[in-house]
């Protein structure tokens, strides 16, 4: 399978969450997207866009989980949300017993997954996410497995796509 690779630019935590609501539109149950980016880049901005693609309701409010580790939301499957970036070892990850949300019956999204990248499984979607500036934002997807590639696939060939005109 070759990998699959494409960028979006967003222009305001509206469009982050847009994007991150098209994305888990497409996600199921066994999914994994791992996500990294620094601080601000808008994470958890995504995230809540999964979380509406995946039928939580609106009104749940979805927050960075960085002292809870992990925030659970019900939606068409279950969203396991984790924050890696307290965790200063892998054995601290491993011993919280992390790991198993990556197997769960769920869809998992990991920030910070560019800790441990040798845990993540191979049908991980990685979403790289850099700071253009104070509003842009670029997101390159990227994956290599066969349901990854599906996924992607079938967003890129969307053409989903923002006008990049800067702050919104």
């Amino acid at each position: 399978m070759k990998k699959e690779n494409f960028a979006i630019i967003t222009n305001s935590d509206e469009e982050t969450i847009q994007l991150g609501r098209k994305l888990g539109a497409l996600l199921a149950e066994g999914d994994v997207v791992a996500l990294t980016g620094e601080l601000g880049s808008g994470k958890t901005w995504f995230t809540k866009g999964i979380a509406l693609g995946l039928n939580v309701p609106a009104e749940t409010v979805v927050v960075s989980p960085s002292f809870s580790l992990v925030n659970v939301y019900q939606g068409k499957c279950s969203l396991f949300h984790m924050d890696v970036y307290r965790l200063g070892e892998l054995s601290d990850f491993l011993s919280a017993g992390l790991e198993e949300y990556l197997y769960e019956d769920g869809v998992t999204v990991m920030e910070w997954a560019d800790r441990w990248p040798e845990i993540l499984p191979e049908w991980k979607i990685a979403i790289e996410i850099v700071i253009l500036d104070d509003c842009l934002r670029e997101f390159t997807f990227s994956g290599d497995h066969v349901r990854a590639g599906s996924i992607l696939e079938e967003m890129g060939n969307s053409g989903f796509q923002f006008p990049v005109d800067g702050c919104r």
